[in-house]
């Protein structure tokens, strides 16, 4: 038998503002700029302009987020409620920039030619036939954007029969290739990485030491990576004089001929959300000007709203249109008290940042950051940690030492002997430094790193030391050795 119970359960829901104010905070100042472009090409009742007192919405503390008046169709429709506003001139905040001499608000965007450009260029300078040249145009298409072709030649030659139709053979394909790989950059179009390097050597002078690099690159290459240097010299019968002059020439080669972005043509800079200076050691804030855009309420849809509110309330299409008018209204104030409190957030968690690591924004001293995590932030500025998380995952801070992301800041603690603790940036920088300052012919192991840190103070174990000089891509004691 079926039974009909009722039960009162409690559920938190974020309300529709709500949702839109956690998109606006978590995407940078770039994509803020697109994301107002479109808000404005869907919603008429919102206007780029300056903010003039009259067309400002109220600011009333009491509507945050959470009111959410569904019923579009009532009488008691107030027009005060978008257009009166005597107590602010507009929701721009106090740290913002002046944007009036900024007209140009567009992306700085570097244009480029591709990879894939330049080589098609240099193949139409050969004299290949119709084949040649479509086995030329599928070799290049099948390079990666570090310059390799990583495909078996078979494979391609499946994909010219079903994509061309197109017979052919690896020894055709091989031929067009070696034509290929003298395009520059040189060791373009290698299928491997002593290739490469093969390629590169090729167009130097034929010297003795190039022709030795050649012969180390051709049998000795695992050796070489290995960095067994006495084997190489006892294999090829050379001084050790010889043999470095060789060694110096492969590790001025370019492993990556391509570049590590070559195939793309557009490349986006860091806009910095948020501007500190250092005026005679007092360090002011202030959020870039593209955080807080003109905005405001359509004075024409007001104007709307007023001749209802002085109308016959009882005309069914009149309702109907100020219920359209109305959901544009409410969207347009969401909107823009969604931007004055993303503003205002960027700049409290700003600000505690530069609290908690007042000495690094000083001196730009790397030693001088403290230990922080987000708990830290949302603790002192009373948000969620999630908030702070998606505020430091995205945002960019400009400073006389240059840009950094808000999550640079951010980092572990270490003990010390002084019973206090220190950032594990800071003790990445102490390790950088001991490897920096190490003999190159008898490199420090993780082991006397951790023993030369834990002198300094630093309690921290060989495991971590390793974890650290990975991080900061420094390979093991004996890949760094040198003649």
């Amino acid at each position: 038998m079926q039974r009909l119970d009722l039960r009162q359960l409690l559920q938190q829901k974020l309300s529709p503002q709500q949702i839109q104010f956690i998109k606006l905070l978590q995407i940078p100042t770039a994509e803020l700029e697109m994301r107002i472009k479109e808000e404005l090409e869907i919603n008429p009742a919102l206007e780029e302009g300056n903010n003039e007192p009259e067309d400002q919405f109220n600011d009333s503390e009491t509507d945050e987020y959470g009111d959410n008046d569904d019923d579009y169709g009532k009488d008691d429709i107030d027009i005060n409620d978008y257009l009166n506003d005597d107590e602010i001139s507009g929701y721009k905040m106090q740290g913002d920039r002046g944007g009036e001499d900024e007209d140009d608000r567009e992306m700085p965007i570097a244009v480029a030619s591709s990879l894939t450009d330049q080589l098609m260029d240099q193949l139409g300078f050969l004299d290949l036939d119709d084949k040649q040249h479509i086995i030329g145009m599928q070799l290049i298409g099948s390079i990666d954007n570090d310059g390799y072709i990583r495909r078996d030649l078979s494979a391609i030659a499946n994909d010219l029969a079903f994509s061309q139709n197109i017979e052919t053979s690896v020894e055709e394909i091989e031929e067009v290739l070696h034509m290929i790989q003298t395009f520059d950059p040189a060791g373009i179009a290698a299928r491997d990485l002593p290739e490469c390097l093969l390629l590169q050597l090729h167009r130097r002078d034929q010297d003795e030491i190039t022709i030795l690099a050649e012969r180390i690159l051709e049998d000795a290459f695992d050796e070489f990576t290995k960095k067994h240097y006495q084997k190489i010299q006892s294999k090829f019968s050379v001084s050790e004089d010889e043999l470095k002059k060789a060694i110096d020439v492969i590790t001025r080669l370019n492993p990556k001929p391509g570049g590590a972005g070559a195939g793309m043509t557009r490349i986006q800079y860091i806009i910095p959300d948020f501007i500190l200076t250092n005026n005679n050691g007092q360090l002011e804030l202030s959020l870039n000007s593209r955080n807080a855009p003109d905005l405001r309420i359509s004075r024409s849809y007001a104007d709307m709203f007023d001749a209802y509110d002085k109308s016959d309330k009882k005309d069914k299409k009149l309702k109907e249109t100020v219920t359209f008018v109305k959901q544009k209204l409410d969207a347009a104030k969401w909107f823009i008290d969604a931007i004055r409190q993303r503003q205002n957030t960027l700049l409290r968690t700003m600000e505690s940042i530069i609290k908690y690591q007042h000495n690094f924004f000083l001196e730009g001293d790397e030693s001088e950051l403290r230990p922080m995590i987000l708990k830290d932030i949302a603790e002192d500025i009373g948000m969620d940690i999630s908030t702070v998380s998606r505020v430091a995952n995205s945002k960019a801070v400009q400073t006389e030492f240059g840009i950094y992301p808000l999550k640079y800041f951010f980092s572990e603690g270490i003990a010390t002997d002084s019973g206090e603790d220190a950032s594990s940036r800071e003790v990445k920088h102490i390790l950088k430094e001991i490897i920096e300052g190490e003999s190159k012919r008898k490199p420090l192991s993780d082991e006397k790193i951790e023993q030369i840190l834990n002198e300094k103070g630093y309690n921290i174990a060989r495991r971590t030391v390793a974890k650290y000089r990975e991080q900061l891509n420094i390979p093991v004691a004996r890949l760094r050795k040198e003649l």
